[in-house]
């Protein structure tokens, strides 16, 4: 078996201790490779850092900022985590319907920026609990901050089956169907069955 490709990280951050603080906690973790860190949307743009990888992106940039920066950033190529101090429901949703596969408020500690790091590079979406309501209470809501998998268990789960059905209907392990309806938990805020079908029905998921 080879080795996992590690992921390529890079920071667009003007804010000095904080950049140099979220590079210190990508270069330290084993699976992560530091690409170009700079401190605006121009600067990273010139580092031409590989098509795919991550961009760990604050809001409030120099020239480029907020959502037009996020649009900036998807547009070249890169896959958004947005770790702002701005996040009230505008930036949110902003961010969100500018193509940022995240967003993180900056009280999240290092492991919870490695967590959604990692959740965007396995092609997944990472809103911090804490912001993922304002989704929720968008039209724009759950179907953008759910993986079409995690759509598809919903929408069983709302037609009523067990995860043993939804194992079968979908050829997957009973053990991943969990782990989907964790992630699906830990996104909408919804913890018990009867609210998750509720939830699908709402957002014509079921």
């Amino acid at each position: 078996m080879g080795e996992q490709p590690r992921i390529r990280v890079s920071v667009v951050e003007d804010h000095p201790l904080y950049r140099s603080a979220v590079a210190r906690v990508l270069s330290e973790a084993p699976d992560i490779e530091l690409g170009a860190v700079a401190d605006s949307v121009a600067r990273f743009a010139a580092a031409r850092e590989p098509a795919g990888s991550v961009v760990v992106l604050d809001l409030k940039l120099r020239g480029v900022t907020d959502a037009a920066a996020v649009q900036k950033v998807v547009g070249l190529g890169y896959q958004v985590l947005v770790v702002s101090a701005h996040a009230g429901q505008e930036e949110v949703l902003g961010a969100v319907s500018a193509g940022a596969r995240g967003y993180l408020s900056k009280d999240a500690d290092g492991a919870e920026i490695l967590r959604a790091v990692r959740e965007i590079a396995a092609g997944n979406t990472y809103v911090s609990p804490a912001l993922a309501s304002f989704l929720l209470n968008s039209t724009r809501g759950v179907k953008s901050l759910l993986s079409d998998r995690e759509r598809q268990v919903l929408s069983l789960v709302a037609a009523g089956e067990r995860d043993t059905d939804i194992a079968e209907a979908m050829s997957i392990s009973v053990r991943t169907v969990r782990s989907y309806l964790e992630r699906i938990r830990d996104k909408t805020g919804r913890r018990r069955r009867p609210e998750l079908t509720r939830l699908a029905i709402e957002e014509g998921i079921s």
